[in-house]
């Protein structure tokens, strides 16, 4: 296995460096669909992750997105303000709650995923042939190093959120 400890310290220092740029610029730059529909990065994921994994109570939900739970309930009301997710009590359980993403929620995750796919696709356009080839050639590299999913369980649009 090779090691980044195995190599010049100053190119895979360089390198990261790179990597790291390229990615913050494009996240930044999908980012952007969310931020046009209203929604933060935050709420977006919330949203997006109940669309695609289903009802969630709410603490699964906050552990998922790697939020305490005032925030979720912060972005939950958020979300519930305008339409696009609902709460509601455990049948079984009155302390837990349930969130889903409602008719209009799971419509603008479909829509914003459909925009983020489009955005990728004109910048892929862009690139000559060689980097195209490449970038594909990446793409199991760089689902290992973002530990993505297996694409058979991405969600509908092809992006986990």
């Amino acid at each position: 296995m090779v090691s980044v400890r195995d190599g010049d310290e100053m190119a895979i220092e360089e390198a990261v460096t790179r990597l790291r740029v390229a990615v913050l610029l494009l996240a930044r730059r999908l980012r952007t669909t969310s931020a046009e529909e209203g929604l933060t990065p935050t709420q977006y994921g919330v949203l997006a992750t109940l669309e695609r994994d289903g009802p969630l109570r709410a603490g699964d939900l906050a552990e998922t997105e790697a939020l305490n739970p005032t925030m979720l309930s912060r972005v939950l009301g958020h979300l519930e303000e305008r339409g696009l997710a609902a709460r509601s009590a455990d049948a079984e359980d009155r302390r837990a709650t349930w969130a889903r993403a409602t008719a209009s929620g799971r419509r603008l995750v479909r829509r914003l995923r459909r925009r983020r796919s489009a955005l990728l696709l004109e910048r892929m356009d862009r690139l000559d042939e060689t980097d195209l080839r490449a970038l594909l050639a990446a793409l199991p590299a760089l689902e290992a190093l973002a530990g993505s999913r297996a694409p058979a369980a991405v969600g509908a649009g092809g992006e986990p959120a």
